[in-house]
């Protein structure tokens, strides 16, 4: 029987296919580059640890930043460069995220 993931399960995939666009598209790495297996980790380790734990907005709608700031600024610039090619690689995440973020 399958199970549904989780919020922060979904979250968590999301934010992985996005660095993975990222630092395959934009950077040109066949894998992880160490600067982005550490953003990965530690986005990783955020959701983990999230104060609304399955009832997590957006990050984008979050009232809370848990990331520091050189974090925070990495993060944003993947989320630049693959949100808009998410649609493109990953439509159905891409899809539920921002229905996500409307809703």
């Amino acid at each position: 029987m399958s199970r549904t993931p989780s919020h922060i399960e979904r979250e968590k995939r999301v934010v992985t296919q996005m660095i993975r666009l990222y630092c395959r598209h934009k950077e040109g790495n066949a894998t992880l580059c160490p600067a982005c297996q550490a953003l990965l980790e530690y986005a990783h380790a955020r959701l983990s640890h999230c104060r609304y734990g399955e009832q997590k907005p957006t990050c984008k709608q979050c009232p809370i930043h848990c990331y520091s700031p050189r974090m925070r600024g990495q993060m944003r610039t993947v989320m630049r460069y693959a949100g808009p090619r998410m649609l493109l690689y990953h439509p159905v995440s891409a899809l539920v995220h921002l229905w996500k973020e409307l809703f």
